[in-house]
């Protein structure tokens, strides 16, 4: 099978980018992608580190990132798994992107910049739920902003389906992992009850 491996071999098959595509990209927050992003409570982050590439689905009750101004965003880092791949990422590559999703619109938004994490108190306090507050954020200067065109969430029909049960659940995953030393029924049922303890 045939390897592209240079730029002008892949222009040729696919050709001149279209003039939308070119003139959406915005340097900072313009109206319109502020009230996008505003309206996002979900995004997925991705980082790259010495170890190779990361993406984490980021989530919150309400924006799920803030603006601290037009060119700079703020992302919260929630309690998880501390395994930290993004966040490791982060303080010894800045380099970020993330894409911004709400149920039902088929536009994605996406940013590019350059990320460092801070621990100060506050901006951690801005976030507070539930009495809690993320132990570092996120912050991103933005580089480029700008919409994807939605045919690929057209074509999957993301927010038309209802794949639930077709696929393992995070209990099949983690017993086949550990050879059964978890047991699925038992993790995925107690789980929305430890998730209450633990999602802030």
């Amino acid at each position: 099978m045939r390897r592209i491996e240079n730029i002008d071999a892949l222009t040729t098959l696919y050709g001149t980018v279209s003039e939308a595509a070119v003139r959406k990209v915005s340097g900072r927050l313009t109206p319109a992608y502020r009230r996008w992003i505003a309206g996002s409570r979900f995004c997925v982050v991705a980082t790259a580190g010495p170890e190779g590439m990361d993406a984490s689905p980021r989530g919150d009750d309400g924006a799920v990132v803030h603006e601290l101004d037009a060119g700079t965003l703020a992302l919260p880092d929630w309690r998880g798994n501390n395994r930290l791949d993004s966040l490791r990422n982060i303080v010894r590559d800045g380099r970020i992107a993330l894409m911004f999703m709400v149920p039902g619109e088929n536009v994605v938004v996406r940013v590019n910049g350059q990320a460092w994490l801070t621990d100060d108190a506050t901006l951690c306090g801005r976030f507070k739920q539930a009495g809690k507050h993320p132990a570092t954020v996120i912050v991103v200067e933005i580089a480029e902003v700008y919409a994807q065109c939605p045919k690929s969430l057209m074509r999957s029909g993301l927010w038309k389906r209802d794949d639930a049960g077709t696929v393992p659940s995070l209990g099949d995953i983690l017993s086949e992992m550990t050879r059964g030393d978890i047991e699925a029924g038992a993790w995925d049922r107690d789980f929305a009850e430890r998730a209450k303890t633990t999602l802030w």
